[in-house]
């Protein structure tokens, strides 16, 4: 017994185990205590490793392997992470800061560690780490709506050119303590860098937008290209002789566009962020050695301040001088600052790489000291950053969400068709799949009344699913069944006044039908239900709904109705922000009230630190959009501040009739992926709903 004991620390089913057990367990912890969850898994590390109950060895082959993966995994979710539209848009000032946010924390680190003793090869390495950061904080400006403000969005752009340049820099450190420095070494490295890079970010792009062209609907094996991506691009820098972090993070980049915000990348973050990225972490504590890790902060104290204080006053340094350039106020060069501190991600890689590369001589890139260092750097930025945030963004001056005047009335334009503007007219159509005789009087009747509100027609769809083989019996039965569907949905419809186009497709798969169905018929809106005998989260994470929000060209309304539409009076519309999805959410109750005569409520939930000049903002904004609609109905909006905004929706939602709640895409690992809040609020309405949506929103 003692001896199987002895094993298990080697044995990679019970790492495994031990490892799930943690993540499961621990970061939610540390999140009660408001710490960030990565502080958890780094603690599990150190207890679990030689300083603490000896249960996972950190030398072993198996947990080298997972934190391996847990490494290039992370940096390929950083790439992914970089949104390349926003960049697009302050590309300009995003390089600026980006280029001084970088230079002067590694010009500050490097100095430092060059009077601490270190040579130039590490000492610009440890610069490299202080240079690039980490967007902890992201989730606390989105929180508070000042996300929008330029001075947020820069610092945004900006962590594409410092995480390159940190990575790439990295490389080069590697590369020169590894075979020795020449001019002629380091002129042949930076030129197969280039040839990498460039392989990496367009090559890969082509061949994976081709790819996924070819495959359509194909998940699984997108899923898998992904993957064969990112670790195709680790081994080519390994074969370049660069840490594979740097391909990791470019093959990110590269899929960036390929992926968008399809179902495909959910799959591949929650796969990172649940499983791979958190063995990373749990890793990093095992290679803690607690006794030197203790003796570095006695001994060591100047070189733990001077890297810790350096990165802290060499950011508000790039900051300051991003204010002074831009003419930001100085809230918004704080936040910047505020914004630019936290070294995560990017940081412990490269720091865990740099640690883990030996020269000839069997010296590391970075010693223990440096390491430890680095640690106490990112736990104090990982804290000091989100709390500075809190403090100095609440305080943006942010100006309206730049809705111009019409623009949301083009939205509106783009979906209902003009038909005495169009030489062509196309009528308002909507589909509507039946598939089940409970439910398709109160879609077919809320549909109906739809399209006769605006002069349009009504197709009901009835799928028979067949494989091969056209004269198989059970086919002939499905046929029976959709043709006795569709002769109920045409009476139904046909009382309403309405044209009624019915359809009978037979197809392999339900959801490919209905888009190619509406895409034929260049519907304006997809109406479906779910079956109340089904429970509610099984049916929204259901892979036909998935794949239809996926796939489908116009907007889908998803319908759980609980009595006859015509009864559904009082309206209310959960509103987040104002974007032009949100916007169509709230036009689609709006042609919803008008085509019931109904009244509606736009319920705004936010934060109780939020400013009033903001909630009087946003306020305005909301009344703008609903005066553009030129829809005669009653409407009034209702602010309420909360933590919890699921809470406040299904308290409110008592006293309506019918909620209407956009949906919103999480990471998830199958089915239709909608918000916390939103899942939330689904499982305890006890009053019809509808959950709208574009296609991937």
């Amino acid at each position: 017994m003692q001896q199987v004991f002895n094993s298990l620390p080697d044995n990679p089913l019970f790492v495994f185990a031990v490892c799930l057990l943690v993540i499961l367990t621990l970061p939610p912890i540390f999140e009660k205590l408001h710490l960030p969850g990565l502080v958890g898994l780094l603690a599990a590390g150190v207890i679990l490793g030689q300083d603490g109950l000896h249960l996972i060895d950190g030398d072993s082959s198996s947990i080298q392997l997972f934190s391996d993966i847990g490494k290039i995994y992370l940096m390929f979710v950083a790439g992914l992470e970089i949104d390349l539209a926003e960049f697009r848009k302050t590309k300009s000032r995003s390089l600026g800061f980006g280029i001084a946010t970088f230079t002067i924390p590694l010009l500050v680190g490097a100095a430092v560690s060059r009077s601490f003793g270190f040579s130039w090869t590490t000492s610009i390495l440890i610069g490299s780490l202080l240079a690039s950061h980490t967007l902890l904080s992201y989730p606390i400006v989105q929180r508070l709506g000042v996300v929008k403000n330029q001075a947020v969005t820069v610092t945004i752009g900006a962590t594409i050119f410092t995480d390159i340049a940190a990575l790439l820099l990295l490389g080069i450190c590697v590369s020169i303590h590894s075979g020795g420095f020449s001019w002629r070494t380091l002129f042949l490295q930076l030129l197969a860098l280039a040839i990498y890079t460039t392989a990496v970010l367009i090559v890969l792009d082509r061949i994976g937008k081709e790819y996924f062209h070819r495959t359509g609907n194909d998940e699984s094996n997108q899923f898998l290209f992904i993957l064969l991506a990112l670790f195709l691009a680790s081994v080519g820098a390994q074969l370049i002789n660069i840490d594979k972090i740097v391909g990791a993070f470019l093959a990110g980049l590269a899929v960036n566009d390929v992926l968008g915000e399809g179902p495909v990348k959910e799959k591949v973050e929650f796969v990172g962020s649940t499983l791979f990225i958190p063995f990373f972490f749990v890793g990093m504590g095992l290679l803690l050695d607690i006794p030197t890790f203790a003796k570095t902060i006695q001994t060591q104290l100047p070189l733990v301040v001077g890297i810790v204080g350096g990165l802290i006053g060499a950011k508000l340094m790039a900051a300051t001088l991003a204010k002074l350039l831009y003419r930001y106020s100085w809230q918004e060069g704080l936040t910047m600052w505020s914004l630019s501190l936290p070294q995560v991600a990017a940081t412990l890689a490269a720091a865990l790489a740099a640690y883990q590369t030996y020269n000839a001589m069997g010296e590391p890139l970075i010693d223990q000291t440096v390491f430890n260092s680095v640690i106490v750097l990112m736990l104090v930025t990982a804290i000091l950053g989100p709390l500075l945030t809190t403090k100095f963004a609440r305080k943006l001056k942010v100006g309206k969400t730049g809705i111009a005047e019409g623009a949301s009335l083009t939205i509106l334009e783009e979906w209902l068709p003009q038909v005495e503007n169009s030489p062509n007219p196309s009528p308002f159509t909507v589909i509507v799949p039946i598939y089940n005789p409970f439910t398709q009087r109160y879609l077919i009747e809320t549909a109906a009344l739809l399209a006769r509100n605006e002069s349009g027609k009504i197709v009901p769809l009835s799928i028979a699913t067949a494989k091969v083989n056209m004269d198989d019996p059970q086919l002939n039965d499905r046929i029976r069944q959709s043709q006795h569907l569709l002769d109920q949905s045409v009476s139904i419809a046909q009382s309403f006044g309405v044209t009624v186009e019915p359809s009978m497709r037979i197809d392999d798969e339900v959801a490919l039908a209905i888009n190619r169905t509406a895409r034929e018929k260049e519907a304006n809106l997809v109406v479906m239900g779910w079956s109340r005998m089904t429970g509610l989260r099984v049916r929204l994470l259901g892979n036909v709904i998935n794949s239809v929000f996926s796939a489908s060209h116009c907007p889908i309304a998803v319908m759980r109705l609980l009595e006859e539409p015509s009864n559904l009076r009082r309206v209310l519309v959960p509103v987040k922000n104002i974007s032009s999805k949100a916007i169509q959410t709230i036009y689609f109750a709006q042609l919803f009230a008008k085509a019931n005569k109904a009244s509606i409520t736009l319920l705004h939930v936010c934060p109780p630190d939020r400013p009033s000049e903001k909630i009087a903002i946003f306020k305005e904004e909301l009344t703008q959009v609903m005066t553009q609609s030129q829809f005669a109905i009653k409407w009034k909006t209702k602010i309420i501040t909360h933590e919890n905004v699921a809470k406040v929706i299904i308290r409110v939602s008592q006293i309506f009739d019918l909620v209407i709640l956009r949906s919103v895409r999480r990471r998830t690992a199958g089915g239709l992926a909608v918000s916390g809040v939103t899942t939330k609020a689904l499982e305890k309405l006890t009053c019809s709903l509808v959950l709208f949506g574009e296609p991937h929103s």
